[in-house]
């Protein structure tokens, strides 16, 4: 599976894009071995009760998807963390 990152994600990976291997279900499974592969970019991903910031878009295959979305071992995940500035 390869994960695209984007802004403030980019220092905790060293590299916008990364291959995961790992055996997951769901978008959320994948973000947890994600945060598992590169724990830097677990503030930046989740909140204090470890949930997926809301500010955080997540897609699928170029899809805006939620957490719960099934996630083949082909896919493509793009994370965009909260980006400030205007």
């Amino acid at each position: 599976m390869e994960l695209t990152v984007y802004g403030e994600l980019r220092a905790a990976t060293g590299t916008k894009t990364v291959e995961l291997d790992a055996d997951v279900e769901t978008v959320d499974d994948a973000i947890a071995a994600f945060i598992e592969a590169y724990p830097r970019a677990r503030s930046r991903l989740l909140d204090e009760d470890g949930d997926v910031r809301p500010s955080v878009r997540v897609t699928l295959d170029g899809e805006r998807v939620d957490g719960d979305a099934a996630c083949p071992d082909d896919a493509e995940i793009r994370l965009f963390p909260a980006m400030q500035g205007g």
